[in-house]
Protein backbone atom coordinates (compact mmCIF):
# COMPACT_ATOMS: atom_id res chain seq x y z
CA UNK A 1 0.00 0.00 0.00
CA UNK A 2 2.78 2.67 0.78
CA UNK A 3 4.33 1.78 -2.56
CA UNK A 4 1.06 2.29 -4.46
CA UNK A 5 0.41 5.34 -2.51
CA UNK A 6 3.98 6.66 -3.33
CA UNK A 7 3.73 5.91 -6.68
CA UNK A 8 0.31 7.68 -7.27
CA UNK A 9 1.66 10.84 -5.43
CA UNK A 10 4.70 11.24 -8.18
CA UNK A 11 2.17 10.31 -11.00
CA UNK A 12 0.04 13.45 -9.39
CA UNK A 13 3.27 15.24 -9.13
CA UNK A 14 4.51 14.97 -12.58
CA UNK A 15 1.12 16.06 -13.90
CA UNK A 16 0.98 19.13 -12.02
CA UNK A 17 4.69 19.98 -12.96
CA UNK A 18 3.58 18.87 -16.59
CA UNK A 19 0.67 20.88 -16.67
CA UNK A 20 2.62 24.24 -16.59
CA UNK A 21 3.32 23.63 -20.74
CA UNK A 22 0.14 23.80 -21.55
CA UNK A 23 -1.28 26.52 -19.06
CA UNK A 24 1.91 28.87 -20.64
CA UNK A 25 0.28 27.62 -24.27
CA UNK A 26 -3.62 28.99 -22.68
CA UNK A 27 -2.04 32.18 -21.49
CA UNK A 28 -0.20 33.21 -24.98
CA UNK A 29 -3.73 31.94 -26.76
CA UNK A 30 -5.98 33.94 -24.26
CA UNK A 31 -3.41 36.94 -24.57
CA UNK A 32 -4.54 37.28 -28.63
CA UNK A 33 -8.22 37.50 -27.35
CA UNK A 34 -8.40 41.03 -25.20
CA UNK A 35 -11.99 41.37 -26.03
CA UNK A 36 -12.18 37.83 -24.25
CA UNK A 37 -9.85 38.81 -21.08
CA UNK A 38 -12.02 42.28 -20.82
CA UNK A 39 -15.41 40.65 -20.76
CA UNK A 40 -15.06 37.26 -18.73
CA UNK A 41 -12.32 38.27 -16.64
CA UNK A 42 -11.52 41.74 -15.96
CA UNK A 43 -15.07 42.80 -15.47
CA UNK A 44 -16.38 39.20 -14.89
CA UNK A 45 -13.99 37.32 -12.75
CA UNK A 46 -11.69 39.36 -11.28
CA UNK A 47 -14.11 41.90 -9.97
CA UNK A 48 -15.32 39.26 -7.50
CA UNK A 49 -12.14 37.72 -6.22
CA UNK A 50 -10.35 40.84 -5.77
CA UNK A 51 -13.32 42.20 -3.52
CA UNK A 52 -13.00 38.66 -1.92
CA UNK A 53 -9.74 38.90 -0.92
CA UNK A 54 -10.08 42.61 0.31
CA UNK A 55 -12.73 42.25 2.01
CA UNK A 56 -11.12 38.91 3.95
CA UNK A 57 -7.96 40.58 4.18
CA UNK A 58 -8.50 44.53 4.22
CA UNK A 59 -9.39 45.15 7.76
CA UNK A 60 -6.33 43.96 8.94
CA UNK A 61 -3.86 46.56 9.97
CA UNK A 62 -0.67 44.96 8.58
CA UNK A 63 -0.28 43.14 5.09
CA UNK A 64 -0.82 39.41 5.81
CA UNK A 65 0.88 38.61 2.35
CA UNK A 66 4.24 40.05 3.60
CA UNK A 67 3.50 37.92 6.60
CA UNK A 68 3.50 35.18 4.43
CA UNK A 69 5.79 35.39 1.91
CA UNK A 70 7.98 36.07 4.82
CA UNK A 71 6.95 32.40 6.37
CA UNK A 72 7.27 30.67 2.87
CA UNK A 73 11.01 31.87 2.49
CA UNK A 74 11.98 30.69 5.87
CA UNK A 75 10.36 27.52 5.50
CA UNK A 76 11.75 27.11 1.92
CA UNK A 77 15.99 28.02 3.68
CA UNK A 78 14.81 25.98 6.62
CA UNK A 79 13.58 22.85 3.99
CA UNK A 80 16.65 23.08 1.92
CA UNK A 81 19.36 23.32 5.04
CA UNK A 82 17.32 20.58 6.77
CA UNK A 83 16.97 18.09 3.43
CA UNK A 84 20.39 19.47 1.41
CA UNK A 85 21.51 15.51 1.47
CA UNK A 86 18.61 14.38 0.18
CA UNK A 87 18.05 16.73 -1.94
CA UNK A 88 21.70 15.94 -3.64
CA UNK A 89 20.24 12.07 -3.94
CA UNK A 90 17.10 13.06 -5.40
CA UNK A 91 17.92 15.62 -8.10
CA UNK A 92 15.77 14.95 -10.44
CA UNK A 93 12.94 14.81 -8.13
CA UNK A 94 13.55 18.40 -6.58
CA UNK A 95 13.57 19.35 -9.79
CA UNK A 96 10.21 17.98 -10.87
CA UNK A 97 9.04 19.51 -7.62
CA UNK A 98 10.14 22.83 -8.36
CA UNK A 99 8.70 22.86 -11.39
CA UNK A 100 5.65 21.11 -9.87
CA UNK A 101 5.51 24.57 -7.52
CA UNK A 102 6.32 27.02 -10.55
CA UNK A 103 3.52 25.62 -12.42
CA UNK A 104 0.67 25.69 -9.43
CA UNK A 105 2.22 29.88 -9.02
CA UNK A 106 1.64 30.22 -12.71
CA UNK A 107 -2.05 29.31 -12.50
CA UNK A 108 -3.03 31.06 -9.06
CA UNK A 109 -0.85 33.50 -9.99
CA UNK A 110 -3.23 34.11 -13.46
CA UNK A 111 -6.43 33.15 -11.77
CA UNK A 112 -6.50 35.62 -8.99
CA UNK A 113 -4.80 38.61 -10.87
CA UNK A 114 -2.44 38.42 -13.91
CA UNK A 115 -4.43 37.73 -16.98
CA UNK A 116 -5.47 41.40 -15.88
CA UNK A 117 -1.84 42.07 -18.38
CA UNK A 118 -3.77 41.27 -21.56
CA UNK A 119 -6.83 43.45 -21.20
CA UNK A 120 -7.87 45.79 -23.71
CA UNK A 121 -6.22 49.51 -23.13
CA UNK A 122 -7.22 51.79 -20.60
CA UNK A 123 -7.12 54.66 -23.74
CA UNK A 124 -10.12 52.57 -25.44
CA UNK A 125 -11.79 53.22 -22.30
CA UNK A 126 -11.13 56.60 -22.23
CA UNK A 127 -11.84 57.42 -25.41
CA UNK A 128 -8.68 58.94 -25.99
CA UNK A 129 -5.32 58.88 -28.57
CA UNK A 130 -2.27 57.13 -26.57
CA UNK A 131 0.27 58.91 -28.07
CA UNK A 132 1.46 62.53 -28.45
CA UNK A 133 3.93 64.24 -30.62
CA UNK A 134 6.91 66.37 -28.98
CA UNK A 135 5.03 69.51 -29.69
CA UNK A 136 1.99 68.51 -28.12
CA UNK A 137 4.34 67.00 -25.00
CA UNK A 138 5.51 70.74 -24.88
CA UNK A 139 2.64 72.50 -24.95
CA UNK A 140 1.28 70.12 -21.99
CA UNK A 141 4.20 70.53 -20.11
CA UNK A 142 4.28 74.64 -20.05
CA UNK A 143 0.53 74.23 -19.16
CA UNK A 144 1.64 72.13 -16.05
CA UNK A 145 4.48 74.33 -15.02
CA UNK A 146 1.70 77.65 -14.93
CA UNK A 147 -1.09 74.72 -13.08
CA UNK A 148 2.13 73.39 -10.61
CA UNK A 149 3.46 77.07 -10.24
CA UNK A 150 -0.17 78.31 -8.95
CA UNK A 151 -1.19 75.55 -6.81
CA UNK A 152 2.53 76.48 -4.83
CA UNK A 153 1.84 79.82 -4.35
CA UNK A 154 -1.66 78.78 -3.45
CA UNK A 155 -0.50 76.61 -0.44
CA UNK A 156 2.65 78.65 0.56
CA UNK A 157 2.06 82.16 -0.19
CA UNK A 158 5.65 82.25 -1.34
CA UNK A 159 6.84 81.12 -4.50
CA UNK A 160 10.24 80.04 -2.49
CA UNK A 161 9.00 78.04 0.08
CA UNK A 162 8.56 74.11 -0.07
CA UNK A 163 5.33 72.76 -0.09
CA UNK A 164 4.86 70.59 3.65
CA UNK A 165 2.23 67.73 3.20
CA UNK A 166 0.33 68.37 6.27
CA UNK A 167 -1.02 64.84 6.33
CA UNK A 168 0.56 61.77 8.02
CA UNK A 169 0.65 58.50 5.54
CA UNK A 170 -2.65 57.04 7.07
CA UNK A 171 -4.36 60.15 6.39
CA UNK A 172 -3.12 60.06 2.70
CA UNK A 173 -4.19 56.80 2.43
CA UNK A 174 -7.68 57.26 3.91
CA UNK A 175 -7.83 60.24 1.53
CA UNK A 176 -7.07 58.36 -1.46
CA UNK A 177 -9.53 55.78 -1.16
CA UNK A 178 -12.11 58.56 -0.83
CA UNK A 179 -11.26 60.12 -4.24
CA UNK A 180 -11.91 57.00 -5.44
CA UNK A 181 -15.39 57.12 -4.66
CA UNK A 182 -14.94 60.55 -6.49
CA UNK A 183 -13.55 59.20 -9.38
CA UNK A 184 -15.75 56.11 -9.55
CA UNK A 185 -19.17 58.25 -9.79
CA UNK A 186 -17.21 59.86 -13.17
CA UNK A 187 -15.56 56.45 -14.46
CA UNK A 188 -17.37 53.21 -12.90
CA UNK A 189 -15.11 51.01 -14.10
CA UNK A 190 -12.17 52.59 -11.73
CA UNK A 191 -14.81 52.40 -9.25
CA UNK A 192 -13.23 51.13 -5.57
CA UNK A 193 -14.93 48.86 -3.07
CA UNK A 194 -13.75 47.50 0.14
CA UNK A 195 -10.33 49.06 0.12
CA UNK A 196 -6.61 46.79 1.50
CA UNK A 197 -4.34 49.13 0.66
CA UNK A 198 -1.42 49.33 3.72
CA UNK A 199 2.18 50.89 4.33
CA UNK A 200 4.66 48.10 3.56
CA UNK A 201 6.59 46.35 6.23
CA UNK A 202 9.76 45.54 3.77
CA UNK A 203 9.57 49.73 3.20
CA UNK A 204 13.69 49.63 3.59
CA UNK A 205 14.28 47.22 1.36
CA UNK A 206 11.74 48.30 -1.12
CA UNK A 207 13.54 52.08 -1.46
CA UNK A 208 17.00 50.39 -1.90
CA UNK A 209 15.29 48.46 -4.57
CA UNK A 210 13.32 51.59 -5.97
CA UNK A 211 10.04 50.54 -5.72
CA UNK A 212 7.37 52.21 -4.47
CA UNK A 213 4.76 49.88 -3.49
CA UNK A 214 3.03 46.97 -5.51
CA UNK A 215 0.03 44.94 -5.26
CA UNK A 216 0.40 41.60 -3.92
CA UNK A 217 -1.87 39.37 -6.56
CA UNK A 218 -2.60 36.54 -4.14
CA UNK A 219 -4.30 38.57 -1.32
CA UNK A 220 -5.10 41.59 -3.39
CA UNK A 221 -3.29 44.09 -0.58
CA UNK A 222 -2.06 47.28 -2.23
CA UNK A 223 1.51 47.93 -0.39
CA UNK A 224 3.27 51.62 -0.36
CA UNK A 225 6.38 52.36 0.51
CA UNK A 226 6.30 54.20 3.91
CA UNK A 227 9.35 55.79 2.89
CA UNK A 228 8.36 57.67 0.15
CA UNK A 229 8.42 61.32 0.40
CA UNK A 230 4.63 62.48 1.73
CA UNK A 231 5.15 64.94 -1.20
CA UNK A 232 4.99 61.78 -3.53
CA UNK A 233 3.19 59.48 -1.20
CA UNK A 234 -0.77 60.50 -2.68
CA UNK A 235 0.25 59.69 -6.40
CA UNK A 236 2.20 56.38 -5.40
CA UNK A 237 -1.18 55.34 -3.28
CA UNK A 238 -3.53 55.97 -6.37
CA UNK A 239 -1.09 54.02 -8.32
CA UNK A 240 -1.13 50.96 -6.60
CA UNK A 241 -5.39 51.22 -6.12
CA UNK A 242 -5.03 51.50 -9.63
CA UNK A 243 -3.46 47.94 -9.81
CA UNK A 244 -6.43 46.70 -7.75
CA UNK A 245 -9.44 47.76 -9.41
CA UNK A 246 -8.05 45.87 -12.18
CA UNK A 247 -5.71 47.71 -14.34
CA UNK A 248 -1.77 45.96 -14.48
CA UNK A 249 -0.06 48.25 -17.24
CA UNK A 250 2.21 50.74 -15.37
CA UNK A 251 2.01 53.44 -17.79
CA UNK A 252 -1.92 53.10 -16.64
CA UNK A 253 -1.72 52.65 -13.50
CA UNK A 254 0.21 56.12 -13.75
CA UNK A 255 -2.23 57.83 -15.26
CA UNK A 256 -4.98 56.11 -12.91
CA UNK A 257 -3.05 57.57 -9.55
CA UNK A 258 -2.32 60.78 -11.64
CA UNK A 259 -6.11 61.16 -12.36
CA UNK A 260 -7.70 60.33 -8.67
CA UNK A 261 -5.15 62.62 -7.35
CA UNK A 262 -5.84 65.64 -9.29
CA UNK A 263 -9.62 65.02 -8.99
CA UNK A 264 -9.43 65.22 -5.38
CA UNK A 265 -10.47 68.13 -3.63
CA UNK A 266 -7.43 68.53 -1.17
CA UNK A 267 -4.96 71.18 -2.98
CA UNK A 268 -2.14 69.19 -1.46
CA UNK A 269 -2.96 66.35 -3.67
CA UNK A 270 -3.73 68.64 -6.84
CA UNK A 271 0.04 69.74 -6.19
CA UNK A 272 1.05 66.76 -6.08
CA UNK A 273 -0.74 64.80 -8.94
CA UNK A 274 0.15 67.99 -11.29
CA UNK A 275 3.89 68.11 -10.08
CA UNK A 276 4.17 64.18 -10.73
CA UNK A 277 2.78 64.84 -14.56
CA UNK A 278 5.22 67.49 -14.92
CA UNK A 279 8.26 65.02 -13.71
CA UNK A 280 7.31 62.71 -16.30
CA UNK A 281 6.68 64.81 -19.09
CA UNK A 282 10.17 66.97 -18.40
CA UNK A 283 12.40 63.40 -18.40
CA UNK A 284 10.40 62.69 -21.83
CA UNK A 285 11.66 65.90 -22.89
CA UNK A 286 14.97 65.67 -21.76
CA UNK A 287 15.60 62.76 -23.84
CA UNK A 288 14.64 64.50 -26.73
CA UNK A 289 16.14 67.67 -26.02
CA UNK A 290 17.79 68.83 -22.98
CA UNK A 291 17.75 72.57 -23.75
CA UNK A 292 14.02 72.14 -23.91
CA UNK A 293 13.59 70.48 -20.84
CA UNK A 294 15.85 73.49 -19.26
CA UNK A 295 14.05 76.01 -20.34
CA UNK A 296 10.93 74.82 -19.22
CA UNK A 297 11.98 73.68 -15.55
CA UNK A 298 13.79 77.30 -15.40
CA UNK A 299 10.00 78.22 -15.31
CA UNK A 300 8.95 76.66 -12.39
CA UNK A 301 8.64 78.26 -8.94
CA UNK A 302 12.19 77.76 -6.72
CA UNK A 303 9.18 76.46 -3.95
CA UNK A 304 8.87 73.34 -6.86
CA UNK A 305 11.81 72.38 -7.29
CA UNK A 306 13.06 72.37 -3.34
CA UNK A 307 10.21 69.71 -3.89
CA UNK A 308 11.37 67.58 -6.83
CA UNK A 309 14.84 67.75 -4.96
CA UNK A 310 13.23 66.65 -1.74
CA UNK A 311 12.75 63.36 -3.97
CA UNK A 312 15.70 63.50 -5.66
CA UNK A 313 17.75 63.55 -1.98
CA UNK A 314 15.32 59.89 -1.29
CA UNK A 315 16.14 58.49 -3.94
CA UNK A 316 19.84 58.89 -3.63
CA UNK A 317 19.72 58.46 0.46
CA UNK A 318 18.88 54.99 -0.42
CA UNK A 319 21.49 54.07 -4.33
CA UNK A 320 23.36 51.75 -4.28
CA UNK A 321 25.33 49.24 -6.78
CA UNK A 322 22.29 46.43 -6.81
CA UNK A 323 19.36 48.81 -7.65
CA UNK A 324 20.85 48.13 -11.50
CA UNK A 325 19.93 44.46 -10.82
CA UNK A 326 16.61 44.89 -9.12
CA UNK A 327 15.86 47.44 -12.11
CA UNK A 328 16.87 44.57 -14.67
CA UNK A 329 14.68 42.26 -13.05
CA UNK A 330 11.51 44.58 -12.55
CA UNK A 331 12.10 45.17 -17.06
CA UNK A 332 12.26 41.34 -17.25
CA UNK A 333 8.87 40.98 -15.28
CA UNK A 334 7.20 43.10 -17.30
CA UNK A 335 8.47 42.38 -20.65
CA UNK A 336 7.46 38.63 -19.65
CA UNK A 337 3.66 39.77 -18.75
CA UNK A 338 3.00 42.12 -22.29
CA UNK A 339 4.86 45.39 -21.26
CA UNK A 340 7.64 45.03 -24.33
CA UNK A 341 8.88 48.31 -23.06
CA UNK A 342 9.72 46.67 -19.27
CA UNK A 343 10.41 49.22 -17.10
CA UNK A 344 10.65 52.02 -19.23
CA UNK A 345 6.24 51.54 -19.35
CA UNK A 346 6.25 53.82 -16.48
CA UNK A 347 7.82 56.45 -18.90
CA UNK A 348 5.28 55.87 -20.98
CA UNK A 349 2.05 58.04 -18.98
CA UNK A 350 2.85 60.96 -20.82
CA UNK A 351 0.99 59.49 -24.15
CA UNK A 352 -2.15 58.92 -22.22
CA UNK A 353 -1.81 62.23 -20.15
CA UNK A 354 -1.43 64.48 -23.38
CA UNK A 355 -4.31 62.74 -24.92
CA UNK A 356 -6.60 62.80 -21.84
CA UNK A 357 -6.08 66.48 -21.49
CA UNK A 358 -6.14 67.11 -25.52
CA UNK A 359 -10.16 65.62 -24.92
CA UNK A 360 -10.22 67.15 -21.47
CA UNK A 361 -8.38 70.36 -21.11
CA UNK A 362 -6.29 71.53 -18.03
Amino acid sequence: MRVYNSTLKNKLRNGIALSLIPQIILVNWLANHPDWIERYYSNGLYPIISKFFRTLFGWIPFSVGEIVYTALIVLSIRYIIRNWKKIKQNRLAFLRDNVMLVAVFYFTFHTLWALNYYREPLSTKLGVENAATFEELKAFAQNLVTKTNALQLKITNDSTAMVQVPYSRKEILEKTVGAYKILGEQLPYLEYERPSIKKSMYSIVSSYMGIGGYLNPFTNEAQVNRKTPLFRFPVVSGHEIGHQVGYSAENETNFIGYLVTIKNEDVYFQYSGYAYALNYCLNAIHRTDENVAKEIYEQLNSGVIKNYKELQDFQEAYENPFEPVFKSVLSTYLKANNQKDGIQSYGKVVNLMVGYHERYPL
